[in-house]
């Protein structure tokens, strides 16, 4: 079976090629990746995932996909959270965000959320997560001043993620339509970038085989009831 991975804006922008040779799935939600180890899934890539209106993917269906002997790797969005949150169990983080939780520079789940289009429009990204907005004003460099950039920053940081665009960080730093046009021109998604080396991992040969284990799942009432509405969602279907 193709290595499964679950993705949506933060792989907006990455060219189809990157994706041949995987069965790309959306964004992940509670259940999703329970079922990708019922469907035999052997690596399972985690990007994004959905939250809010619905249950986000639970840390007991990654850790019984590792028990399963599946490999799971985890970067840029819900997957950085989740792999910082599950290294411990054998779960595999990669990139730049993913190290910042790990290693407590970020603590936030906000810092990687966004608003996105549905799936009919690919999931395209509607705003800009706070770890890409602080990346472009990083490769701003001289193009905005000292005061600028902390005006930006701290404006990046006050807007919660359903309005974090950059003309409204641009109007909430008190500065005008250029400087829209600046942080456009120097956008850089480090979400994607992440999302990026997540995907060439997935289409190396070998692909890594997930560390030995040292625990035991605990099959617990919850998950027992999670694997119980799986299966009869399956039946019904």
């Amino acid at each position: 079976m193709k290595p499964v991975v679950f993705a949506g804006p933060s792989i907006h922008g990455i060219a189809n090629e990157h994706l041949s040779g995987l069965d790309r799935r959306g964004p992940a939600a509670c259940g999703d990746i329970f079922d990708a180890v019922r469907q035999g899934a052997r690596t399972i890539g985690l990007i994004d995932g959905l939250y809010g209106d619905c249950a986000a993917v639970w840390h007991k269906e990654i850790l019984f996909a590792l028990s399963s002997g599946i490999t799971v790797f985890g970067a840029a969005s819900m997957g950085a959270l989740r792999a910082a949150e599950c290294e411990a169990f054998g779960m595999i983080g990669i990139g730049d965000i993913f190290g910042a939780y790990r290693d407590g520079h970020r603590v936030s789940d906000a810092d990687v959320a966004v608003s996105h289009a549905p799936a009919q429009l690919g999931y395209r990204p509607l705003t800009i997560a706070l770890v890409d907005a602080e990346a472009t004003l990083a490769a701003c460099g001289d193009a905005i001043t000292p005061e600028e950039y902390d005006a930006l920053a701290s404006a990046a940081r006050t807007l919660h993620f359903t309005r974090r665009t950059w003309r409204a960080i641009t109007a909430e730093a008190g500065l005008g339509p250029a400087t829209v046009n600046l942080l456009a021109a120097h956008a850089v998604s480090a979400k994607r970038d992440d999302a990026a080396r997540l995907l060439a991992v997935l289409k190396d040969e070998p692909l890594p085989s997930p560390p030995p284990q040292s625990w035991k799942l605990q099959n617990t009432l919850f998950f027992q009831q999670l694997v119980a509405q799986r299966v009869a969602g399956d039946e019904a279907s």
